[in-house]
């Protein structure tokens, strides 16, 4: 019998998910492996070679890492779940003028359901996964915060677990700089996890085209939405024809298809309109935020104005800020203007390095703007 009881890990093939098994395994769990295949890149009709969490050489390389180490391995095939509800969320929030951030929707909707759902079936008390950061117990509430290596902190992306999920997580890396676990895994004899490259891109694009993706994934839409005006910030002039609105990203210099001679940056998208709106560098800077669909971790609830320290991307340093809630919806008030806002992005609140919480960004708005006006429903993500 084990020291510790029994424990699903999300292995994905890389470094980082294999440390963690090995780790907890020498710490004296029964660990039991799972690597979820979540999409096949055949059907992304991409260009690139198969590569990745999903690759036949990565689940073969989760399976090795068991093994060697005298555990079971399990694959876990998700594709129905996960496209469902990550990449048809991935699709229509395009397709609303948003900019999506897949890795959240799957974290909250999909992995951590799907590895609690078999952790049962397996009698698991608990499972892991290899991200950068800590989960703490702190009155009665399950608390997210920053990893020790800042340049690898995934917080930002666990803002949406819930509480009974955390209740049931480990993160043994959360006190490791990347360093440590390549030194830990050139050590144990793991040289293909040191060796092996990162990927950075979204699972479901390998080629790291979304706009070809879209076009994939909706026939016809390129037909549907081409022919649109860029038009000027402030001054609403036309400044020449698009692609298409679901095809551009709020803060996009490049990739325009048009010299403007000066370096012009997306500012806004009007769906309605099909206007892709243009302006210089000063104009991607907002004062506020309204943030919606919320899910709180450190406390309950959020009590008055409260000062915090904003995220509004994963690589965004983050920004002090007012929160206050209304309705269960955030106005973020910051205390310094933020450049490239995206709504249909997450947006994560620190006290310290814990995440009180996070929500979807709605809308941006310059201090002066009419922000509190009814959002329907139907908009929310």
């Amino acid at each position: 019998m084990s020291k510790h009881g029994r424990i699903l890990v999300a292995m994905s093939g890389g470094i980082d998910s294999s440390l963690a098994a090995v780790m907890l395994h020498e710490e004296g769990y029964e660990v039991i492996g799972m690597t979820m295949k979540t999409w096949d890149y055949a059907s992304s009709g991409g260009t690139k070679k198969e590569t990745g969490c999903c690759s036949l050489d990565s689940i073969n390389d989760a399976r090795n890492i068991a093994v060697n180490l005298g555990f079971p391995h399990y694959i876990l095939d998700i594709r129905e779940e996960f496209g469902d509800a990550v990449i048809n969320h991935f699709t229509g929030e395009y397709l609303e003028g948003r900019t999506p951030n897949p890795c959240v929707m799957c974290n909250t909707h999909i992995k951590w359901d799907a590895l609690l759902r078999r952790a049962d079936r397996l009698d698991c008390e608990s499972i892991a996964t290899g991200h950068y950061a800590h989960i703490r117990e702190e009155n009665g509430r399950h608390i997210i915060s920053k990893g020790v290596d800042t340049l690898k902190d995934q917080s930002y992306v666990l803002w949406g677990v819930s509480q009974e999920s955390l209740s049931r997580t480990k993160l043994p890396l959360g006190h490791l700089r990347k360093a440590q676990i390549r030194d830990m895994a050139t050590d144990r004899g793991f040289m293909e996890l040191v060796t092996k490259s990162e990927s950075y891109e979204i699972c479901f694009v390998p080629d790291n085209d979304y706009r070809g993706f879209l076009k994939r994934r909706v026939p016809g839409l390129q037909a549907e939405v081409a022919g649109g005006n860029f038009v000027m910030e402030g001054t609403g002039k036309v400044m020449g024809k698009h692609e298409g609105y679901p095809f551009y990203t709020i803060g996009q210099r490049k990739g325009l298809g048009m010299a403007f001679g000066q370096p012009m940056f997306v500012t806004e998208i009007r769906k309605d309109t099909n206007e892709v709106v243009l302006g210089v560098d000063k104009d991607l800077f907002r004062d506020g935020m309204i943030v919606s669909k919320l899910n709180l971790q450190k406390y309950s609830s959020i009590v008055g104005p409260m000062e915090t320290v904003t995220k509004v991307r994963y690589k965004d340093a983050g920004t002090p800020a007012t929160i206050s809630e209304k309705d269960g919806i955030i106005e973020v008030l910051f205390h310094e203007g933020v450049s490239a806002i995206a709504p249909g992005q997450a947006a994560v609140f620190y006290e310290g390095d814990d995440v009180i919480g996070g929500g979807w960004i709605m809308k941006s708005f310059r201090q002066g703007d009419t922000h509190w006006a009814p959002i329907a429903e139907a908009a929310l993500v």
